[in-house]
């Protein structure tokens, strides 16, 4: 019997132009930009709710050279820019992405806030988190404006909450800005009437939202993005994850998609965006490329299993290891309630960076300069060979400045209870610290006395602690000559154990500028496109400066979008300056 070629149809359920995975920043920003440049587009989420790790994060976003940095006081440019990540990425590799980011970055945040309600405001002082030629000050961190979540309506809910320790009185964001006077309302009438204000505003949500709608940080820059969608019609399916992509002869064509149970079949004329959270949790890449000591903890959401790279390397697509890391970390301590929730505190600045602490491994010993970013700081901790590490401070400087979870001022009843629960451990010597900690006691006595007389001096001569712009920046002025220094006093001592986690992956999919996806061979996939954490970190392992995964994620999301759109791209080329310095 004769073999019959079927010349029927595929058949599909649904045709778009554009297909986007995953509602974080990067898939939002890349569904509105389609949508104004006239695509129709679906915008697939796994989960019921939008905005990913961008929901619980900071919300910072560098990018270089704007014009909002302008509008602040604060200019910079990307010539400075380039010249700042040479010295940084150095030969690690990727300078057509780099070149493209920093040529695109301006004008991607000006079309971006100006056809949508996303607003940026760039600070005066953020430091960049490296030292070296071209580095900035101020100017390229860019923060999103406040938001009122009662725009949204209904919808309000389809937005990832914080974190539960990041909201005050069960349900209240509260502003950096904001946080000295919520903590002593009573020091001015100022602090007093701000307080009065930001609770008096959370209290009458309560009335009507599950918790507070004046929405700051990351929580802001989804919701203004959501909220941009919402205005605009775009299509969002919820509770639709990535179920398998679609290839014609090499290209992709569509996916398939699960949703209420049952497979769909969703054309993609424009192609397929992958934008599902990287490679944090999926069970065997992150056993793959993640060192042991960096594996058990994860701040992204339990439903980043990296669908989108592993989708994508069913279908041959190049995954990049990450270079010099494969994740972006944090330090965190862990305080587990008597409901079993576990309460995860990354400790960014607002300790680790104050005079008067120290950070030791189980030896006892200074491993890194407690000072500088949190990636550099777990990247000591990995070079030392440390699951944990723990932050050392006496009481002057739990009162003054907090620890972790436990917030400046507080009472002695406040303090007994977090070393009830045994998240903080105290001592009333160092000796007795050390077996609490089970710490090399000899070890932390030595660390101790020849800390105290360095710093004593203000002076750090192994780990050059309050050196840099930022180490200073987030010290304490008052705390002279060096605001990052000042010996530990008389016990009690006090400590918090913290341990590494993912922010963010530098490890994903290889792509070229526009955000394709590449072969195994460094070929183009057709009708692939990846961005966010799914697409290899352009910074090849280093973390530059504040922002620097949710920059890339907006810039490369507005040039998956333009490159889809089929737009020339000669407006967004590399500019001859930014060539010459980025050599």
């Amino acid at each position: 019997m004769k073999n019959t070629i079927n010349h029927t149809p595929p058949h599909w359920d649904q045709e778009v132009d554009l297909l986007v995975f995953g509602a974080g920043t990067a898939g939002m920003t890349t569904a509105l930009m389609a949508n104004h440049h006239g695509l129709d587009v679906l915008l697939c989420e796994k989960t019921a709710v939008v905005g990913g790790i961008s929901a619980t994060s900071g919300g910072t976003t560098w990018v270089p050279g704007t014009t909002q940095s302008r509008r602040a006081g604060v200019p910079d440019t990307v010539v400075d820019a380039a010249t700042f990540l040479k010295a940084v990425v150095a030969e690690r590799g990727g300078e057509a992405l780099r070149e493209a980011f920093l040529a695109s970055g301006p004008q991607a945040i000006d079309e971006l806030e100006r056809i949508s309600e996303v607003k940026f405001v760039a600070a005066a002082a953020h430091p960049d988190y490296v030292s070296g030629p071209g580095a900035a000050f101020g100017g390229r961190a860019l923060a999103p404006l406040a938001f009122d979540g009662r725009l949204l309506g209904k919808d309000f809910a389809r937005v990832r909450p914080p974190r539960r320790e990041f909201m005050g009185l069960g349900g209240m964001m509260v502003p950096r800005a904001d946080l000295d006077a919520l903590l002593s309302p009573f020091a001015s009438m100022k602090n007093l009437t701000r307080t009065l204000s930001v609770v008096g505003r959370y209290c009458i949500d309560r009335l009507s939202y599950p918790r507070g709608t004046n929405l700051v940080m990351g929580n802001a820059l989804v919701a203004r993005l959501f909220y941009s969608l919402r205005q605009r019609n775009v299509a969002i399916r919820y509770e639709t994850p990535l179920h398998e992509l679609i290839l014609e002869n090499g290209q992709v064509v569509g996916a398939v998609v699960l949703h209420n149970g049952q497979s769909q079949r969703i054309r993609a004329r424009r192609g397929v965006v992958l934008a599902t959270g990287g490679v944090t949790r999926h069970p065997t890449l992150r056993k793959q490329l993640f060192p042991a000591a960096a594996q058990p903890l994860s701040l992204a959401p339990t439903t980043h299993t990296g669908d989108g790279i592993d989708r994508a390397l069913k279908a041959n697509a190049q995954l990049d290891n990450g270079h010099d890391s494969p994740g972006l970390w944090m330090p965190c301590s862990i305080r587990t309630g008597k409901d079993g929730y576990q309460a995860v505190w990354p400790h960014i600045l607002l300790d680790r960076a104050k005079p008067g602490l120290i950070a030791v491994n189980g030896r006892g010993l200074r491993f890194v300069n407690e000072s500088d970013s949190y990636h550099d700081f777990v990247m000591g901790m990995l070079a030392d060979g440390s699951a944990t590490s723990h932050l050392i401070c006496d009481e002057i400087f739990l009162r003054r400045y907090g620890l972790g979870l436990v917030m400046p001022l507080r009472s002695a009843v406040n303090i007994a209870s977090f070393v009830k629960a045994g998240y903080l451990v105290k001592g009333r010597t160092l000796a007795e610290l050390a077996s609490k900690l089970k710490v090399d006691a000899e070890g932390l006595a030595s660390t101790v006395n020849t800390y105290n007389v360095s710093a004593a001096r203000g002076d750090d001569p192994v780990f050059k602690r309050g050196s840099s712009p930022m180490n200073r920046h987030n010290g304490d002025p008052q705390q002279t000559p060096n605001p990052c220094l000042r010996p530990l006093g008389e016990g009690p001592y006090y400590a918090v154990t913290v341990q590494p986690a993912d922010l963010a992956c530098s490890a994903g999919l290889n792509g070229n500028a526009d955000g394709q996806v590449l072969d195994i061979r460094g070929q183009v996939i057709e009708g692939l496109y990846a961005c966010g954490n799914d697409l290899a970190s352009i910074f090849r392992g280093t973390y530059p400066g504040p922002g620097t995964t949710l920059g890339p994620a907006i810039v490369f999301g507005w040039r998956v979008a333009r490159h889809a759109a089929g737009l020339d791209d000669a407006k967004v080329d590399v500019t001859e300056a930014v060539k010459v310095a980025a050599r």
